[in-house]
């Protein structure tokens, strides 16, 4: 026979027990978050970076090999004051010298742009993480039954949930940024071996003309802008996770696009006019894709930029450009709307608890 003890709730607390502050707490939830989806958060931002390092060493290779089979040993190089010389092999050395300032310019835009599309692997890695994340994150743990054992702990569901939407608004971008600029110096020091090896001074030929450093700056200033723009697919898809008993997947992506479909339908019979697409752009691909890269940036403000300058290629992340986005009622509409679903996932999860 158990004998049911009662204890009184104003019993002192042990000598050494201490009270666990609210931001200790969710600063453990973070880690807990961290270390559970590692995989997600850390290794796949970096395997992602070191294949499309291993592409491009690839493709140099391939580059170089088919350049030395079409090249003749001898080639003649006519210069700007139009002298001829002859050259037996590469020598970046020697073409370097010749580049004068606006030349150099325009080289940098071109490893700016390299470096872009080198280091978007991450990004683009990251988008899919962050999606299923946020799919399973609530969902799995009612399935595995563990839902149990965290609400046993003094933890709040509020904290919890907002952990996990801070792991999937700043954590994972901030983890999948460093990967990206990891693979970005990587990218350069890859290049930079090329060009020692055919007598260049990577210094002067790669360094100096591109902007690795501003181009990171950028990447780090975006991540807000980022987390803002995403909260309405980081609301939708943890409300579907806090909601359905079966197949998350299924629901996140069917219910968009049937409320989709029916409005091009009630078009269609003339109920109304000009709003499918509307629709679908502000709420079917904001709920599904606005944790996509680029998704977020206005690029209107590029039309006032001359890309025919030196240095236009930073513009592309320029953060006056990036920051006007604040100024978009689109962005707060969806930041209000994301902050709703994720309250209602925050209702739901204190009662749904069956697997």
């Amino acid at each position: 026979m158990n004998a049911v003890v009662d204890t009184p709730t104003d019993a002192p607390r042990p000598a050494g027990a201490a009270h666990v502050h609210r931001t200790h707490r969710f600063r453990w939830l973070l880690r807990r978050e961290f270390w559970e989806h590692k995989g997600g958060f850390f290794w796949a931002p970096l395997v992602a970076g070191g294949i499309s390092l291993l592409l491009s060493a690839m493709g140099i290779v391939l580059a170089l090999v088919a350049a030395r089979r079409h090249m003749p040993e001898t080639s003649k190089i006519t210069l700007d004051d139009g002298t001829h010389i002859q050259i037996n092999g590469l020598d970046l050395s020697m073409l370097t010298s010749q580049l004068g300032h606006e030349q150099l310019a325009r080289l940098g835009d071109g490893l700016d742009l390299t470096l872009i599309m080198a280091s978007s692997w991450p990004f683009i890695v990251l988008a899919f993480v962050m999606f299923f994340y946020c799919l399973g994150t609530l969902y799995d743990e009612r399935k595995d039954r563990s839902v149990l054992f965290w609400k046993s702990l003094p933890l709040s569901d509020t904290s919890t949930v907002l952990s996990k939407v801070a792991s999937a608004a700043l954590v994972a971008p901030l983890l999948a940024t460093l990967a990206s600029i990891a693979t970005m110096f990587g990218f350069l020091a890859l290049i930079s071996l090329v060009t020692l090896l055919y007598g260049g001074n990577p210094a002067t030929l790669l360094w100096g003309p591109s902007s690795p450093l501003v181009i990171s700056a950028q990447y780090l200033a975006a991540i807000p802008v980022y987390a803002l723009w995403a909260m309405p697919t980081i609301g939708w898809l943890m409300l579907c996770s806090a909601w359905a008993k079966s197949k998350p997947f299924l629901w996140a992506i069917m219910i968009p696009l049937f409320a989709g479909i029916f409005v091009g339908w009630l078009e269609f019979l003339g109920v109304y006019d000009d709003v499918t697409w509307p629709f679908f752009k502000n709420v079917v691909l904001r709920m599904l894709t606005s944790v996509f890269p680029m998704t977020w940036m206005d690029l209107q403000y590029l039309e006032h930029v001359d890309f025919d300058t030196p240095g236009a290629a930073r513009n592309l992340m320029n953060p006056i450009g990036v920051y006007k986005n604040l100024a978009n009622a689109n962005l707060w509409i969806g930041v209000a709307a994301g902050a709703a679903m994720i309250f209602a996932a925050i209702r739901l999860r204190r009662w749904r608890d069956e697997g």
